[in-house]
């Protein structure tokens, strides 16, 4: 493009900006999907911190190379809409995952995970992961498990010596 247009331009920039910050971005086909099915996807992934964007295939690939994330180039094929995820991956792939049941229309082709290539069977286990809350939830109840028992333990050594002690002297009371 010698000279490109200022509308190709911003979309460029757009989308290099948002594969820059993105923590995942997953590549989707949309053909045969309505606009109303288009918004209802983008108001599920808003609720996750994620966007749903349509962008032409030549644009996306020169984006991709400025923002070094030349793995999405193969994936670049038919109408493509990009899923850029936050900080909360497994939530946007949820609900695409789930989208694309109710909709199949909507094909999940593949994207990246930070700058790693992850395909569409790693974004339907991404999908499988407890939420956020739950991950962490967990996380804390294996880091405070260990501490509680050992807590048990030196609480059940005086008690234990007390209850010896007691019945030591009900023996020689006897």
């Amino acid at each position: 493009m010698e000279h490109p247009r200022p509308q190709k331009v911003a979309v460029v920039e757009a989308v290099r900006e948002r594969l820059a910050t993105a923590t995942a971005v997953f590549v989707t086909e949309y053909r045969g999907l309505k606009v109303s099915e288009l918004e209802s996807l983008r108001r599920e992934l808003a609720t996750v911190g994620a966007e749903f964007k349509v962008a032409k295939n030549t644009l996306v690939r020169i984006a991709a190379r400025a923002a070094e994330r030349e793995g999405l180039e193969p994936l670049l094929e038919g109408p493509t809409g990009l899923v850029f995820s936050g900080a909360d991956v497994a939530a946007a792939a949820k609900r695409v995952r789930d989208f694309a049941r109710a909709n199949p229309a909507l094909v999940i082709k593949g994207g990246l995970l930070e700058a790693s290539f992850i395909d569409a069977a790693a974004i339907a286990r991404l999908a499988d992961l407890p939420p956020r809350e739950v991950l962490l939830a967990q996380l804390a109840g294996a880091l405070t498990a260990p501490m509680a028992n050992f807590a048990g333990v030196l609480i059940a050594l005086p008690r234990n010596l007390a209850y010896g002690l007691k019945a030591l002297a009900d023996q020689r009371a006897a």
